[in-house]
């Protein structure tokens, strides 16, 4: 590829977001370059002392129906689109007085901003660019002679090329402008038409497209010789991708991944009610616990598997203590996760320089409607986010026993942290603490008996006469097919179960139950995660 460079002399700017426009007017201008614009860009570079043609100058008509219709005529897409080495389209040109632009700078109307302050219906589609997308194309589509830029921030690689060039650009850099120009209006049409689908309530759109914008090109993905990047899409739940990292080495692809998974939990826990802590470990939650404080939860939630708890993230529900941070750090911790942090909470933490501390600013609605997708081959498979909370449930107490109000509080407690445990799941709980967690095992049987496994490794190490299985209650994200999953919880010590129900043998699962005077009650949700 030649570095076929191409001579800047005219430029057409609209933006909507009017950061570095002066200094990048005045820098063209420099170059000996004429500057058009529109509306208030127009005002804003001639109220700088420029000199500033207005797009109606260049096609001959005003800017009509509230600035609708302004840039789409053939002299500005002509401009645009014409190919400089192509005689007929030279003389096209010439015949209709077309001159021509080889610089385009657009940003697009702020719409995704605008859906983000749950602005209304009209102001949302008033906030639809159609001029500015169209003009960003042409001249990606001519980027061998012209240059496009959509942000602020690639200004200056323009101006370093000018200044190199004797005002010009070269290809290499009009493809990855051009590159990036295509990327962004599909981001842009990506938001718009997601948003019209939330709008209809149509759950599976003929076409469904996502779209972000590149937080972080990341070292590797789940493995080294494996590419990644985080990608922030129009949604701004708060979490690991809206989270000011205030200190920490960067953040890996496992590290996002662990951490999001940790504070989706922690959601589930209203720091008005009550401090909660999650610590996971590989996606899933190793450690989970309310408490009248940080610190309490954060020990509690440690004592359920302080050896996966070792190089894991933790997540917590309030903002961040002085006391808190010291007991996070004596272990090591790979990120911290919190709404905010005290100064002297962020000073212990800075004397850890490689771990992450990430303040979100709020904590997301486990309640909040969106979507969640993931590849498979040759497709892609999106649906909305699980934003069933166990405080909505209705619960059916299964079995002649009903639960004590202490063993009710801790199903519940159990049911909110099997949500985000990996299928098949089991989480024995007791006096609002995990005791034993069972993940992502094929064998719901297996999880019960792997969790009960857990329980004794810690009451090992806490030095405890017996595992804290005996008497604690127990979840399961999904129906027992059979009672011998339920049995194994039992033979663990589980005096009552959360379940959804729904099998074809919920008959003999809770004879079963009343036989071992377990008290169960059904959900009528299931939690799979896969």
């Amino acid at each position: 590829m030649t570095d076929h460079p191409r001579r800047v002399t005219r430029a057409l700017l609209s933006v909507s977001d009017k950061t570095g426009l002066i200094e990048f007017a005045k820098a063209l201008a420099g170059h000996g370059v004429e500057l058009v614009s529109t509306g208030g860009t127009a005002k804003a570079i001639a109220a700088a002392g420029l000199q500033v043609k207005d797009v109606s100058e260049l096609t001959g008509f005003p800017e009509m129906m509230d600035g609708r219709v302004k840039t789409l005529h053939p002299k500005v897409h002509g401009g645009l689109l014409a190919i400089r080495d192509n005689k007929e389209h030279a003389d096209a040109m010439k015949a209709h007085g077309i001159a021509p632009i080889d610089l385009l700078v657009v940003n697009l109307y702020p719409f995704e901003e605008t859906v983000d302050k749950g602005a209304g219906y009209e102001d949302c589609i008033e906030n639809i660019d159609i001029g500015g997308p169209a003009m960003i194309r042409a001249a990606a589509k001519n980027h061998d002679d012209v240059a496009v830029v959509v942000e602020a921030q690639d200004y200056q690689a323009v101006l370093d090329e000018l200044a190199a060039n004797k005002g010009a650009t070269t290809l290499s850099l009009r493809r990855r402008l051009a590159a990036k120009a295509y990327a962004r209006t599909a981001a842009y049409d990506a938001a718009i038409s997601n948003w019209f689908a939330l709008q209809l309530k149509n759950d599976a759109p003929d076409f469904r497209a996502m779209g972000g914008r590149l937080i972080q090109s990341l070292r590797y993905g789940e493995n080294p010789h494996q590419t990644a990047a985080f990608y922030r899409t129009p949604d701004k739940r708060p979490g690991v991708a809206t989270a000011r990292q205030l200190q920490g080495k960067e953040l890996s692809y496992n590290n996002i991944n662990d951490t999001d998974a940790a504070y989706e939990c922690i959601s589930e826990f209203d720091p008005k009610r009550t401090a909660a802590c999650v610590i996971v470990k590989h996606a899933n939650p190793c450690g989970v616990a309310e408490g009248p404080d940080l610190i309490t939860a954060y020990r509690r939630a440690l004592a359920c598997d302080s050896t996966s708890a070792f190089g894991g993230i933790v997540a917590l529900n309030r903002t961040l203590d002085a006391e808190s941070a010291r007991a996070i750090t004596e272990i090591f911790t790979e990120v911290i996760i919190a709404p905010d942090a005290t100064e002297e909470a962020i000073a212990i933490v800075g004397a850890r320089k490689n771990l992450r501390l990430l303040l979100a600013g709020g904590l997301p609605d486990p309640r909040t409607v969106g979507l969640t997708a993931k590849t498979v081959a040759g497709g892609l498979l999106v649906q909305s986010r699980d934003n069933a909370v166990i405080d909505d449930m209705k619960l059916k107490v299964a079995t002649k026993r009903a639960p004590s109000e202490a063993e009710l509080r801790d199903l519940k407690f159990a049911f909110r942290v099997a949500k985000h445990v990996k299928s098949n799941t089991i989480i024995y709980a007791k006096d609002l603490a995990t005791v034993g967690i069972g993940a992502g095992q094929m064998s719901r049987v297996d999880s019960a008996r792997i969790a009960a496994r857990k329980a004794l490794d810690a009451a090992a190490e806490l030095k405890l006469a017996e595992p804290l299985t005996k008497g604690s209650v127990v979840a399961s994200d999904a129906f027992f097919p059979f009672a011998d999953g339920m049995l194994a919880c039992i033979e663990a010590g589980a005096t009552a179960v959360i379940q959804p129900g729904g099998s074809m043998r919920d008959e003999e699962v809770i004879k079963a139950a009343d036989e071992h005077g377990i008290a169960m009650v059904f959900t009528g949700v299931r939690h799979f995660r896969h």
